[in-house]
């Protein structure tokens, strides 16, 4: 089931959700830290981490799934946000060279659709992004945030999907290892919390983020099936000869055969 629009909307104005978003997107852009000129997409509810690369990519859009439920991004400026069903993006193939899924794959009810959709819109060397609530962190054990709903993995189940989607895992990061509390003191102390966890706990941080490149293969032409082709044999006398011989046979078979 998707978390509602309006609760995910709710959580990343809240100070627990501004801190997770700000570890979260230092290493959305440690991984990308340049998209200059690149189309990118935003799948599930990405907008949070998306607004740091209007200034520099040619193109940034959203698409929420029908499921979750649409809201207007950005505030007070044209609408760039796209109401789509995840297994049918109005897309074109080969149009997107950046894919960032946030609060998707964990959600999506039809998962290896959403995944075949993602491959058919990048382009050719395009990159997908998918951050996930871990299996092994504490975030995934508290419904109070929206990455304890939703099927967790851990980062072995992740690469798995992409493989079997026909991506291949290229990069990874962790983030969100201190716990999912309202405490002014912990959240003071999150940028702490994230370089030691970083350092000495990886296995139980809140997110795990892995990059993938799109898989290209090669088709291997399948050859035509050979025509069938009548062919001619000369018999010995010639053609006259294949003639009277041809004429023989349509009689006998008039007559019901030949004689001995």
């Amino acid at each position: 089931m998707w978390n509602d629009v309006v609760d995910l909307n709710e959580f990343y104005h809240s100070s627990l959700g501004h801190v997770a978003q700000r570890m979260i997107r230092r290493q959305i852009r440690a991984l990308w830290p340049d998209v200059r000129g690149m189309r990118m997409l935003g799948l599930g509810y990405a907008v949070p981490y998306l607004t740091s690369f209007r200034g520099e990519a040619e193109r940034v859009i959203a698409a929420m799934p029908a499921q979750q439920g649409v809201m207007h991004w950005p505030r007070y400026e044209a609408g760039l946000v796209a109401l789509v069903d995840e297994a049918e993006l109005p897309f074109a193939d080969l149009s997107v060279d950046r894919l960032l899924m946030v609060h998707a794959v964990e959600h999506g009810e039809h998962l290896r659709g959403m995944m075949r959709e993602a491959w058919r819109v990048l382009s050719e060397g395009g990159r997908l992004m998918i951050v996930v609530p871990n299996r092994r962190g504490i975030w995934a054990r508290m419904e109070r945030t929206p990455f304890g709903h939703g099927q967790p993995y851990t980062s072995r189940q992740v690469r798995r999907l992409l493989q079997d989607s026909l991506f291949s895992p290229v990069d990874s990061a962790r983030a969100l290892y201190m716990p999912p509390s309202r405490s002014r003191l912990l959240l003071s102390s999150s940028p702490a919390f994230e370089r030691l966890g970083d350092r000495l706990f990886q296995r139980f941080s809140g997110v795990l983020l892995v990059e993938a490149i799109k898989q290209i293969y090669g088709a291997t032409p399948v050859a035509a099936p050979a025509r069938s082709r009548r062919r001619f044999v000369v018999m010995p006398g010639g053609v006259a000869q294949a003639q009277r011989s041809a004429s023989d046979t349509e009689t006998g078979d008039k007559n019901g055969g030949t004689g001995c």
